[in-house]
């Protein structure tokens, strides 16, 4: 049964429908990009608090959440492209602070590469990055190499599991109001959104090497931000790491990306306590919402 999402409205992009939703008025206009797995209004609680202060957007990308699905995902170029145009299509006003979560900050990176004079600022939370499998622990890269998207999920999950990510989710949204997270919990536990969020990891690659050709970023405040736990998201898609084997991923993936903003010339690196890579975007609302504060400031500043 199809769920219509509760608020927003569809674009016409590249001969495509895509889903995105605008509050509020100003410059520079907040835009998020939400992870793999992840939907627009799964940054629905940060977008309404941006838009107190600025115009702020949510979308779905071509594949994911109420837009369009394709044979393939789009590349990170074609991602970026689209982006663009439904920017323009809605009239948000550039300068962009592009808000990037996991997946989405490699978009993000791409964006500010490909289209600088249009990006103001930069918050790339738990970001992809292009040496992050040569940063890990070769014994967490050995068993994530052996992962197979195309066996991950079975045709249709037992409904313990499904109540499993129904709570899971449930929870995480426990405060927002009914007419928003009801749909968008519902579609979350679909086989149609469940294999969304394995579709893009046989392209990473391609992602990684994309960014790796881009131009330099441009001068503009980068704020990275490195989530220090581990979250029942995470638990629940293990492949076999242990608790150890994990403990040591984040240490690695925080010299990564301090040593990350570090190249930068406006790069700052904060930590976020007692949330995790998914988990982030809900229960690391305050860190969010504070680096977008800053960074809408020194825009505007």
């Amino acid at each position: 049964m199809s769920i219509e999402a509760p608020v927003g409205r569809q674009y016409e992009i590249g001969g495509r429908p895509v889903w995105a939703y605008r509050s509020g008025e100003g410059v520079p206009s907040v835009v998020f990009l939400p992870g793999g797995g992840a939907v627009g209004l799964d940054y629905w609680h940060l977008q309404q608090s941006a838009a107190e202060l600025t115009t702020s957007v949510v979308y779905d990308r071509t594949g994911t959440g109420w837009s369009r699905r394709e044979a393939r995902p789009l590349s990170s170029a074609e991602t970026v492209d689209e982006l663009r145009e439904l920017l323009r299509a809605m009239e948000i006003p550039a300068p962009y602070v592009l808000v990037g979560h996991s997946l989405g900050g490699l978009f993000a990176r791409h964006y500010a590469s490909r289209f600088p004079a249009e990006v103001a600022g930069l918050l790339l939370i738990e970001t992809a990055h292009e040496d992050y499998a040569a940063a890990m622990p070769a014994e967490l890269e050995e068993l994530r190499g052996a992962f197979d998207p195309d066996q991950a999920l079975p045709d249709e999950l037992p409904e313990k599991a499904l109540q499993f990510y129904r709570d899971l989710f449930g929870r995480m949204m426990a405060g927002w109001p009914a007419e928003i997270r009801e749909p968008l919990v519902t579609r979350h536990v679909s086989m149609t959104w469940l294999r969304d969020g394995f579709a893009p990891v046989k392209y990473l690659d391609d992602y990684l090497g994309e960014i790796r050709q881009a131009p330099p970023l441009p001068d503009v405040p980068v704020i990275l931000l490195t989530a220090t736990g581990i979250d029942d998201f995470k638990r629940a898609v293990l492949v076999g790491e242990s608790e150890s084997l994990l403990q040591k991923e984040i240490e690695a993936k925080k010299q990564l990306y301090a040593d990350f903003a570090a190249s930068l010339p406006r790069g700052e690196h904060r930590l976020v306590d007692g949330v995790g890579h998914a988990s982030i975007a809900f229960a690391g609302e305050d860190a969010i919402l504070r680096a977008i504060r800053d960074l809408v400031a020194r825009a505007a500043g």
